[in-house]
């Protein structure tokens, strides 16, 4: 049981999605506090305050809290934006400078076998219509 736990383990990846989880939970934290402390302050406050919607987390009615909702939705969709900016910052940083080397042209034989097929589908020269060859003949 021992070696298929083991062989489970290596064959799934699993090692592989563990760092990923745990990467992403620290990433997550970093978010958090980029929301939490800097982006919320900076815009989300004056906003809201314009907005009048200090205490969005209380509105409630007949018992069911959409405020808390409406402030989760709300909390989604910055930590959302600022995820989507930070990926786009990394992927532009990472673009490759330099366009990749053409790769080489093809050798001869595959050149000319690449002319035969292409005459072959356009149907010409059909071998119906070539005249027959010394050894075709009886």
């Amino acid at each position: 049981m021992l070696k298929e736990f083991r062989d489970f383990i290596n064959k799934g990846n699993v090692i592989d999605l563990a760092v990923a989880v745990i990467i992403g939970a620290a990433f997550s934290a970093i978010v958090t506090s980029l929301v939490a402390d800097i982006i919320t302050p900076l815009l989300l406050n004056p906003a809201m305050r314009a907005a009048h919607v200090n205490d969005l987390a209380q509105l409630s009615s007949n018992g069911i809290k959409y405020g808390s909702f409406l402030a989760a939705v709300l909390n989604f969709l910055v930590v959302s934006f600022v995820i989507f900016l930070l990926v786009r910052s990394i992927n532009h940083m990472t673009k490759p400078l330099v366009a990749p080397p053409e790769p080489p042209p093809p050798p001869a034989d595959v050149l000319l076998l690449t002319e035969i097929r292409d005459l072959l589908r356009n149907g010409y020269p059909s071998a119906q219509s070539r005249p027959p060859l010394e050894r075709d003949t009886p």
